[in-house]
């Protein structure tokens, strides 16, 4: 007898590239009980629920139920976080009128250091894997403190959050031996070592989740650069080339005087830095990348890791905005962080916001250069003088222009926002055969979203979308295409919305946040 599936029925968003998601007004998702997806059905007229059970009767199913979706509700992929610190939640929203080195001593690092007492650990993390959870982050890589217990409490919240469906999450304590707070250093590159491979133990005990799945998985985490000796980056270097599965996660050229630091301690830039020591892999996840010269871009992708975008965090510390259209033109794997607590929302839909506005900054400042350059060069025609421009091309020599410009300079559309806050942020993270979008044999990791007024967030407009649209349950209208209909509420869900309109959040099949979740 096949197990028992779950039939889920009503508009579906699908990401597929970074130009394009298909938009599918009447769609059928079957989930088997494990969590995992077995097919994807789009339909082409809407249909009613016992049309919807002979249509799904007719696929040889015999044992299941089906969830409708409700007026102005929708299905998307789960978030995926590609980098942000467990241990930093408490003190979100404080230390934005200082710049990273600052912040760190001053906010951070005595932040993080109370999480020595295993105690407030307990109290802390249940509190920030609920929130990430009902934010709808179905994936997340966590930074943890430097400290074994503490991290080893998260690692079992988040087992037992999953009540044993687990959490796609990956986690570390920090490794961190040098140039830190006096109060928060480990004593030796060795004991880092040993307390990471310690928590590992810890995390393989747990064991995988029911559909044999290793949903808590874990990641190798050193800092950054400046904060690891010579030392200990060649003891994580071995150890990684002695699991080369297991992905590493760590922070680079995110403040210019950081990779001034950097270029001063180790006599070359920053993506050397990790490749010198052989950290900079396919399975690599780089925060922030603000200030990476094409050098180092072009070094990324050739090495084949991915780089996580943090707007937020980037504006809130003052560190710049990253490049992320020439990364994307130049093949970068790209994915979102809500950096908390540099960025000061847990909220991955603050993130796709601010990532809009940092790609029209770079678009604004792109025009205006261009029409400086037409001025200046408009005023020497005028004085018989012809600009002398040879240094600058000297300057760029070994880069050619770059045929693809897509991305460079220009906004990031909805459709790449949509990707990069999901599928990229799966392909970041090397599990892109496993979410990011709904496709058979991936497991169902999804948010339902409502767009009604009765969710109650006054960021979207309080009308009611079936009286007032002209939208009958059978998403049909008098103006425009439904598909026009519901790209309009998934923007307006991206550039407004927030946890209150997140009904359900689904990992691996399995209801575990939103609005409608209850704790057990």
């Amino acid at each position: 007898m096949t197990p028992r599936l779950t039939v889920y029925y009503g508009p579906v968003f699908n990401p597929k590239s970074l130009t394009h998601f298909d938009t599918i007004p009447n769609c059928l998702i079957a989930v088997s009980a494990t969590g995992n997806i077995e097919w994807v059905d789009q339909l082409e007229s809407s249909l009613d629920s016992s049309s919807i059970h002979e249509s799904v009767l007719n696929k040889g199913c015999k044992d299941f139920d089906v969830v409708l979706l409700g007026a102005g509700e929708f299905i998307i992929p789960g978030f995926i976080d590609t980098h942000t610190h467990a241990p930093q939640y408490p003190v979100l929203g404080t230390g934005s009128d200082m710049e990273l080195l600052t912040w760190l001593t001053s906010v951070t690092f005595p932040g993080e250091a109370k999480f020595k007492d295993t105690n407030f650990a307990r109290r802390a993390y249940p509190d920030v894997v609920r929130r990430v959870l009902d934010c709808g982050t179905t994936t997340c890589c966590y930074y943890g403190s430097l400290h074994l217990d503490a991290t080893k409490v998260l690692a079992d919240v988040i087992h037992e959050k999953g009540k044993f469906i687990y959490l796609f999450f990956l986690i570390d304590k920090c490794n961190m031996d040098k140039d830190c707070a006096t109060y928060y250093i480990e004593p030796s590159a060795n004991e880092s070592m040993e307390t990471t491979k310690a928590l590992f133990e810890h995390i393989k005990a747990l064991g995988p989740s029911p559909s044999g799945e290793e949903l808590l998985r874990p990641i190798l985490t050193p800092r950054f650069a400046l904060s690891c000796s010579d030392e200990l980056l060649h003891k994580l270097c071995e150890y990684a080339n002695a699991h080369p599965n297991l992905p590493i996660q760590t922070h680079i050229s995110e403040n210019p005087k950081e990779v001034e630091e950097v270029y001063k301690r180790f006599g070359m830039a920053y993506a050397e830095v990790y490749d010198e020591f052989d950290l900079l892999r396919g399975n690599t996840i780089l925060g922030h990348g603000v200030h990476l010269t094409l050098d180092e871009v072009e070094l990324i992708v050739k090495r084949e890791a991915g780089v996580s975008h943090c707007p937020v965090s980037n504006f809130n510390l003052n560190s710049g905005v990253a490049k992320v259209g020439e990364w994307l033109d130049h093949g970068v794997k790209v994915g979102f962080g809500t950096d908390v607590s540099g960025g000061y929302s847990p909220s991955m839909l603050n993130v796709i916001q601010q990532a809009s506005i940092a790609s029209k900054v770079l678009a604004i400042r792109a025009k205006e250069e261009e029409s400086k350059c037409h001025h200046e060069h408009g005023q020497d025609h005028a004085h018989g003088h012809s600009h002398d421009h040879g240094h600058h091309h000297h300057h760029h020599s070994h880069h050619p222009a770059h045929p693809n410009t897509q991305f460079t300079n220009k906004q990031l559309s909805i459709p790449t926002l949509l990707y990069l806050a999901t599928l990229g942020g799966a392909h970041v993270c090397s599990i892109q055969d496993r979410v990011g979008s709904f496709e058979k044999g991936k497991g169902f990791d999804a948010l339902v979203v409502s767009v009604q007024d009765d969710t109650g967030n006054p960021g979207l407009w309080g009308i009611n979308r079936v009286r007032d649209e002209g939208v009958d349950s059978g998403l049909t209208t008098q103006a425009n295409s439904m598909e026009d209909v519901l790209r309009s509420w998934l923007e307006q869900f991206l550039f407004c919305g927030d946890d209150r309109n997140i009904k359900r959040v689904y990992v691996q099949g399995s209801i575990v946040g939103g609005r409608e979740f209850k704790e057990k």
